[in-house]
């Protein structure tokens, strides 16, 4: 076992947290390439060049701490939402800072830490970590702009003057990543520790109904080509016919709607709505998509609507490396007695994209009433240890 300090990982933990300091409790605000962001990044750099590591950063702006030689690579990322709380990806940035730090000073194995850029999609999804997978072109990314009109070029230009080479991914041989859960059920149970199976599989597009504007006051009911009441129906007809088809841990999501041209007195020419579904399973996520899109086919006839739809974003399920699963669930055990289990992620995480690159593997503690993306995000610090623990013993096993 790796001997880690469990309070210097909290100092330095709670010194990220200072980083955007939101003023409410411990939340953060921390998007990428902002001021707090940039801020946090240098900081971060120089503990990894006082842990002993190369300190670098790439040109996306994701920033690294390198051991000599082949290392396993701990980290995720340190940007927040736009209102984010102080653990989402910072935890896993600190554990990797403490177990390169530690492993250094004890002359354990050689471990390298990372903060990727821009995972919480600023500019996308996974932004920086996809670009080093090879996932997504830098080229392409460059296009990308933010809700503002911000181009990832412009934003990733405010770190230019930081900016190296990418880092070659032979040099590792698997990555780490330590996560809040993000959900209710370890915290519900009082289990300190989450083992990842896999990641879920998403699909994403958006999904348009063309009706005939009117006016909301004189137009009668039965008259009406409302794109509103088609979007009610829709997702009337896509509850009912996925009941046989999904599983307890499926979910899905429509968290953007917009109606044209939004105003109270006017039935409404156009609906356009997001359209979400997650599952661990790619077969069930493409019997679902056929779903969406016949059930949204037969909405548009019946009503008379017109209907387009949206590219289709696709990234596919993604399962945790079984020995690396193995290390963890041996060291939960060792830790944390019969308080831990397996369970899947239904967040996406930096973890993903690596997957392309070398083995993976994720491990989860509580999230306080399940509570993540928001100011009152929290994980008590006796769990937040026991993960640190738990990944020290479970390193070991894993080099």
């Amino acid at each position: 076992m790796i001997p880690v300090q469990p309070d210097r990982f909290l100092e330095n933990l709670h010194t990220l947290r200072q980083f955007g300091a939101s003023g409410v409790g411990k939340g953060v605000v921390r998007p990428g390439f902002s001021d707090p962001d940039i801020a946090a990044r240098e900081w971060l750099a120089a503990q990894y060049a006082e842990a002993g590591l190369t300190a670098q950063f790439d040109p996306v702006g994701s920033v690294w701490g390198l051991a000599e030689g082949p290392s396993l690579l701990i980290g995720s990322h340190s940007d927040s939402q736009p209102e984010g709380g102080w653990l989402d990806g910072a935890l896993g940035v600190i554990c990797g800072l403490e177990l390169a730090r530690a492993a250094r000073e004890s002359g354990g194995p050689a471990i390298s830490a990372v903060s990727f850029q821009d995972e919480e999609g600023r500019f996308g999804v996974t932004t920086g970590s996809r670009i080093w997978s090879g996932a997504t072109d830098l080229a392409a990314a460059d296009g990308l702009e933010d809700v503002t009109g911000v181009t990832f070029a412009d934003a990733r230009a405010r770190m230019r003057h930081l900016a190296g080479d990418f880092v070659d991914p032979a040099r590792f041989t698997g990555f780490l990543e330590c996560h809040i859960e993000q959900g209710p059920w370890l915290d519900e149970a009082g289990e300190a520790v989450g083992v990842v199976t896999d990641i879920v599989g998403i699909r994403d597009m958006r999904i348009t109904f063309t009706g005939e504007q009117n006016h909301a006051g004189t137009t009668p009911m039965h008259r009406r080509k409302d794109p509103v009441q088609a979007m009610a129906r829709f997702q009337g007809l896509i509850a009912d016919r996925f009941r046989n088809v999904v599983t307890p841990q499926t979910v899905w999501t429509s968290g953007h709607v917009e109606v044209h041209p939004g105003s109270h007195s006017i039935v409404p020419g156009r609906c356009t709505f997001s359209m979400q579904w997650r599952d661990g399973e790619k077969d069930r996520l493409d019997r679902m998509e056929q779903i969406i899109r016949d059930a949204a086919g037969e909405v548009a006839e019946a009503g008379g609507f017109g209907l387009t739809t949206s590219d289709l974003i696709a990234l596919e399920p993604v399962p945790m490396d079984a020995g690396m699963q193995a290390a963890l669930a041996e060291a939960a055990e060792a830790v944390a007695p019969g308080r831990w289990r397996r369970m899947q992620s239904g967040a996406l995480h930096d973890a993903a994209s690596l997957a392309r690159l070398m083995p993976v593997s994720m491990m989860f503690v509580p999230s306080i009433r399940g509570i993540s993306h928001a100011f009152e995000e929290d994980t008590a610090e006796a769990d937040l240890v026991a993960g640190l623990q738990v990944m020290a013993r479970a390193v070991a096993r894993m080099v």
